[in-house]
């Protein structure tokens, strides 16, 4: 099955995005590695980002593809943070208005660091689906243009750009783990695998408390959940997306869960051997790859840091092992 997005899009879109960011680095942990025996992981380091996340790319990648007339009106998006940071960013080097739509209790810190990039943030609805709908009223009565977080192509292609960096960095990865909330990451990795490394496999990775995309590749069917419980706020989604969900039933080589008490571990896990901070989406990679680490064995392993946005009270309480909510 073609992908929705060709690697003439992931390259043309790292064109665009030349001028505004650089290759973000790709390193191995020799204490990380010893944390996880039998496996060589190769870490993408997507929290160095200027926005501290790899949506820093599909951002720049949905403005930089807009006409004047649609960044003379304005974007719109919907988040929880790291995708409404990549277009406050852009925005704010393009010099066009953002407005991003959050849900109430959102992060906030990642609130504050929107305001701080430019936009103008509107909080109302009870999770990230909600700020969905709101934005899309905002589409209607003020003609903007919705930039999705994941049903738009250039959002993809974007994506793409950093697992186009990772197979010119290690051509020789066995496999990449990829976060999956929307799934523009693993989209872009599945793409750049399919034309530059066919060997490679794609594993998904879901949190637990927010399976829709899990449990929808098992049942090779679309799925939608009431409610999204996990503290990785960059994966809390309930639904499957109609231009991701066809690419990851045929290019996901396998799909698991982690549990938010094994996303903390990971969090702790990374803090101490490599001392950096990821936020839970950025530590699921590392969950995974403990998980699988008996079928692993032996293989090079790709996996993503893709973002470092960490609210700071949810921080002190993952430090002190408590439980996170």
């Amino acid at each position: 099955m073609p992908t929705p997005i060709t690697l003439d899009d992931v390259q043309a879109a790292r064109d665009r995005l030349a001028p505004y960011l650089t290759p973000t680095p790709l390193r191995q942990h020799p204490p990380l590695d010893a944390a996880v025996p039998g496996l060589a992981l190769f870490v993408k380091h997507e929290n160095v980002q200027p926005t501290g996340s790899f949506k820093v790319r599909n951002g720049l990648a949905t403005i930089t593809a807009l006409g004047p007339a649609e960044r003379a009106a304005g974007v719109v998006g919907a988040t929880t943070g790291n995708h409404g940071l990549g277009l406050a960013y852009a925005g704010r080097q393009l010099g066009v208005p953002v407005t991003i739509c959050v849900p109430r209790g959102n992060n906030p810190e990642k609130n504050a660091a929107l305001r701080a990039w430019g936009a103008r943030v509107v909080e109302e609805g009870a999770d990230y689906d909600d700020a969905v709908a709101v934005a899309q009223r905002l589409v209607e009565t003020e003609g903007r243009t919705l930039a999705h977080s994941t049903n738009n192509p250039q959002v993809l292609a974007g994506a793409g750009t950093m697992s186009l960096e990772i197979v010119e960095q290690v051509p020789d990865l066995d496999v990449v783990i990829i976060a999956i909330g929307g799934g523009s990451q693993a989209v872009g990795a599945i793409t750049v695998a399919r034309a530059l490394r066919p060997s490679m496999r794609v594993i998904g990775v879901q949190a637990a408390g927010a399976p829709a995309g899990h449990d929808g590749w098992h049942a090779r069917a679309p799925r939608r959940t009431d409610r999204a419980a996990t503290f990785a706020e960059g994966v809390a989604t309930r639904s499957t997306y109609e231009l991701t969900f066809p690419t990851l039933l045929d290019g996901l080589a396998q799909f698991i869960t982690v549990t938010d008490a094994e996303i903390a571990d990971a969090v702790r896990l990374i803090l101490s051997t490599t001392h950096h901070l990821v936020e839970g989406a950025g530590a699921m990679g590392v969950a995974a790859a403990r998980k699988l680490a008996a079928e692993l064995q032996g293989q090079r392993v790709g996996v993503i840091f893709c973002g470092g946005n960490m609210d700071s009270a949810v921080l002190r309480r993952i430090l002190n092992g408590e439980t996170v909510r």
